[in-house]
């Protein structure tokens, strides 16, 4: 049996569960479905597991913009994931949701306008069919059941416990053992200290250092507004409005004083480290925000190296020996646990196979619009957020747009939208998804082939510049000729 919707939110996560609820706040005459492949909501909250996980960025910006964060800025994730549950309970979104159902493909037909979307139910096989009118595409942009792990020679040898703290196991025992953790981005900076006190000593591996930004986890403005009676809902509107600005100040100084921004950085470490510590390895080769940055609540990853629970080594590795790994400058660091803090694996568009009118769809071949649309794919938007703002805030902005959209192809009576490049750009050049001179972690490296091309005009581009698309994205003209309706 099939089942029809109006719209098909793939994902219940922060972006999928934040999308449910402006659909049904703005159109709430669409019928809608969230397909979810796990067991609950939360996504990349539900799934990651590993001891202190944590947001790297403030809950005040990366918490939807129509409900009050009221817990520290930096939250764990057993505390987000209360947070969305208030959201669902709030606005009845449980109906609208179906818990593992994993999409395996999805077909768009221009004779219909309609999207076929076949999932998986559970472990058994089951198949369900839907169809919708439209696609939004909120399933995240990594896989889920596995993380990247280089390959690197030697590893059958070791004989100690070797561990990805995507999969993190439940019954692993650090109790005084010796732990190396390979890695050098905010996955480290939330494991270390959250392990430390157990372990006999924790050793941190990196290739190359990162840049961190240690701080108090508390928002004294909050607290001050707070104090003197002012209401939530405006305590969160001024706060996300402070931090949005203080950040966009930030941002552009990365990029027009990059050496002054790294010294306020390295000096906030030095301040836990102390000034005889080797800077070299908090020293990145590359200039701030080039990659993303995490805060480090309270400093608790520099406390526990001061306090010489962890020691930080900045190597290559070699390959992998019995007892642990040996360097490429001939040191061997011996460990009984490994923990391969690597990050992970692109997944675009959750590796659904799609199709347009019976022809496969390959997304390296299309032109995004905006990050959200693609050249020959009808009736379908990817929620991408951003790397140097909370993600959470293009989930609103496109709920907005997604919904005003709809809105739209309804007043015009027309059932299918799909991006177009005008006549007069037809030339313009292909370019990767990213420009990696503004933005290049090692995921997106990996796999840039996956992912869609950006042109050279800035529509035709994630340009992961939250201060210019809100307002930009609001005023998008839906009549003008980058969209085909029909």
């Amino acid at each position: 049996m099939t089942e029809h919707f109006d719209v098909l939110i793939a994902g219940a996560g922060i972006s999928g569960i934040g999308s449910a609820y402006h659909l049904k706040q703005q159109c709430s005459g669409k019928s809608f479905v969230v397909l979810e492949a796990l067991e609950s909501f939360g996504g990349t909250w539900l799934m990651h597991t590993y001891p202190g996980v944590r947001s790297d960025s403030d809950l005040h910006t990366f918490g939807y913009r129509f409900k009050p964060w009221i817990g520290p800025p930096i939250a764990t994730a057993a505390e987000i994931l209360d947070y969305m549950g208030d959201v669902i309970k709030e606005n009845d979104l449980a109906p609208h949701i179906r818990y593992r159902h994993k999409i395996i493909s999805a077909s768009f037909s221009r004779t219909t306008n309609l999207w076929t979307v076949e999932a998986e139910l559970g472990d058994a096989g089951e198949r369900r069919v839907f169809t919708c009118n439209f696609l939004w595409m909120c399933q995240g942009y990594y896989e889920h059941a596995r993380g990247y792990t280089p390959d690197w020679p030697g590893m059958e040898d070791y004989k100690g416990e070797l561990v990805h703290p995507q999969t993190w196991p439940k019954d692993i025992d650090l109790k005084d053992k010796s732990v190396l953790v390979i890695g050098s981005g905010a996955t480290t900076a939330t494991v270390v200290p959250a392990i430390a006190s157990a372990c006999k000593h924790v050793t941190v591996l990196q290739r190359s250092p990162t840049y961190f930004i240690p701080g108090r986890n508390i928002n004294e403005l909050v607290e001050m507004l707070r104090t003197i009676g002012v209401d939530e809902m405006t305590v969160h509107d001024i706060a996300r409005k402070k931090i949005l600005y203080d950040q966009d100040k930030f941002t552009h100084r990365a990029f027009d004083e990059p050496e002054t921004v790294k010294e306020e950085l390295l000096s906030g470490v030095r301040l836990f480290l102390g000034p005889d510590y080797d800077m070299t390895h908090f020293t990145p080769r590359y200039r701030p925000w080039r990659q993303r940055i995490a805060f480090v609540p309270d400093g608790d990853l520099f406390q526990g190296i001061a306090a010489g629970k962890a020691t930080m080594v900045t190597d290559e590795i070699d390959r992998f020996t019995k007892a642990g790994v040996l360097l490429k400058s001939g040191r061997e660091l011996e460990a009984d646990v490994i923990v391969t803090a690597t990050g992970f694996n692109l997944s675009v568009l959750g590796g659904i196979a799609f199709t347009v009118d019976g022809g496969p769809v390959n997304f390296a071949d299309t032109v995004t619009y905006r990050g959200m649309m693609f050249t020959g794919v009808p009736n379908m938007v990817w929620v991408f957020g951003y790397f140097r703002a909370s993600w959470t805030l293009r989930v609103d902005l496109m709920g907005d747009f997604v919904c005003r959209l709809l809105k739209f192809m309804d007043e015009k009576g027309v059932h299918r939208v799909e991006a177009v490049i005008p006549e007069s750009q037809l030339n313009m050049k292909r370019l990767p998804w990213i420009d990696p001179e503004n933005f290049n972690p090692g995921y997106l490296m990996r796999r840039m082939d996956l992912l869609p091309k950006r042109g050279e005009s800035y529509e035709w581009q994630h340009t992961q510049d939250y201060w210019r698309e809100k307002e930009e994205l609001p005023a998008i003209d839906l009549a003008a000729p980058v969209f085909k309706y029909g």
